[in-house]
């Protein structure tokens, strides 16, 4: 086996397996790196896991609305059973044959930068090889689960998205550290699936980074459900005396919460710890800063990329995958001498605002700025939002159909800089949302992209009507 390729890939999560088929598509030769599960995290304990937990949940929510319909208890047993067949039961082979199908080489291993264009691979058995790129390291490592640095946090073993996705058993008794997207998607998830005392515990509000209301609007869904939610609050100390046995986290203000497990999902970390980023010039354990083209700006001579989490951009793994398409096509032009400033070769849709979907009952979903980010950015903001459960399509869905649209202007180009919905079942309303931000569609242009009677998206006239057209 040649240990000399054009593209040597660390990392073999969404977003490395995408610089490969790109690169190789580009004409080059790749190899992809990989210590753990080719797929990584959001093939095992993220996406893939997490929404086969949340959509029994989500359904009943959804039939529960619906008069004449009525739909029993969930077997919470076989939710997980499929859910173990959508991570193909922690099995790899798919995936890795996947990679070699691209054509590249899947090397299996922990992979570390040493030096320039050279990535050593140690594996299980503790045999090392080095591989050698002709062209480009592209470092695709992903993040891992924080935990904050409370007194006896670490030491109770807490779950982090790691446990909850792949849960064998639904605790009775379950604290939720957190107020963001995963805190609220696991807590929602385990509390329908068996976890009846499920209890939040947020510094903040709930989905802080997004418009207040869609915090709001979850946190109401929350207290009907029968989830405790407690904003506001530090957590000082956490005690868990036995190991496997009952866990009490002590606040700053009022009674302490016991439980059977804690969640902590206050945030994630860049896997860059143990990736050799000394041996070429920056500093382990951070961000590998890039450029829009997603080469390493801390590095000369431009062969170090970095894409999806590790560069700290987006943490979402569809953005990740468009980053590495970016990367892909940058690096084989490059190779061959050909123009790699063209507008496809570089990330400008993280300039806009990511798409997001939170998958809780009622969904979330957001592209572009909020009103806040707006006007923190200097555009001359002016806002509309609308009832969603006023839309004819909403109506139908269910009864207390509730949710709220909202749509941020930029007055002086009169686009839109950024749209928010919540209630059920508007993910499929984002991608409508994304292009007309994406591509800056003036709002008189997008008044004659007339939406369907009777659908939720007639919500787009009605936030137009709203402001004025």
């Amino acid at each position: 086996m040649s240990d000399e390729f054009d593209v040597v890939v660390v990392g073999a999560g969404p977003a490395g397996e995408n610089v490969a088929a790109r690169a190789v598509r580009g004409g080059l030769t790749a190899a992809v790196v990989e210590g753990n599960l080719a797929g990584g995290e959001c093939s095992y304990w993220a996406c893939i896991p997490s929404k086969a937990l949340l959509r029994p949940v989500d359904l009943v929510a959804e039939v529960s609305r619906v008069p004449g319909l009525t739909i029993g208890p969930i077997d919470t047993a076989a939710v997980l059973a499929r859910r173990d067949e959508a991570v193909s039961h922690l099995d790899d082979a798919g995936q890795v044959a996947w990679i070699e199908g691209v054509p590249a080489e899947f090397v299996r291993g922990h992979g570390r930068l040493d030096g320039p264009k050279r990535v050593t691979v140690t594996a299980k058995d503790g045999s090392v090889r080095t591989l050698t790129a002709r062209h480009a390291v592209v470092l695709a490592t992903g993040s891992s689960a924080a935990v904050p640095p409370v007194p006896g946090l670490a030491e109770a073993s807490p779950w982090t998205s790691h446990e909850v996705t792949a849960a064998r058993s639904v605790p009775r008794r379950l604290a939720v550290l957190g107020g963001g997207v995963v805190a609220c998607e696991m807590a929602q998830a385990m509390h329908g699936l068996g976890a009846a005392e499920t209890t939040v515990l947020a510094r903040g509000g709930l989905l802080g980074r997004m418009e207040p209301f869609a915090g709001e609007l979850v946190a109401a869904s929350f207290a009907e459900a029968g989830i405790t939610v407690r904003t506001g609050v530090k957590v000082t100390k956490v005690e868990r005396p036995l190991p496997g046995g009952p866990v009490t986290v002590h606040l700053s203000e009022g009674p302490p919460v016991e439980a059977d497990e804690l969640l902590v999902a206050t945030g994630r970390r860049p896997a860059t710890g143990d990736l050799g980023l000394e041996t070429v010039g920056l500093e382990a354990g951070k961000n590998v800063e890039v450029g829009d083209d997603m080469r390493a700006t801390g590095v000369g001579d431009g062969w170090l990329y970095a894409v999806g989490d590790v560069n700290g951009r987006a943490l979402l793994t569809h953005m990740g995958k468009y980053q590495a398409r970016v990367c892909g096509d940058v690096v084989a032009a490059r190779a061959k001498g050909e123009p790699d400033d063209l507008p496809a070769l570089r990330d400008t849709a993280g300039a806009y605002g990511a798409p997001q979907v939170v998958f809780t009952d009622p969904q979330v979903c957001a592209v572009g700025r909020t009103e806040a980010e707006a006007r923190d950015g200097g555009f001359e903001v002016r806002v509309v939002e609308y009832d969603l459960g006023n839309v004819t399509g909403a109506y139908l869905q269910g009864e207390n159909y509730r949710g709220r649209a909202k749509a941020v202007v930029d007055e002086r180009r009169r686009v839109l800089l950024g749209v928010t919905f919540a209630g059920p079942a508007v993910g499929e309303l984002l991608h409508a949302a994304t292009i007309a931000v994406t591509a800056e569609v003036p709002l008189e242009r997008l008044w004659h992209a007339v939406p369907s009677f009777p659908t939720v998206s007639e919500i787009w006239l009605r936030l137009l009507e709203e402001y004025g057209l």
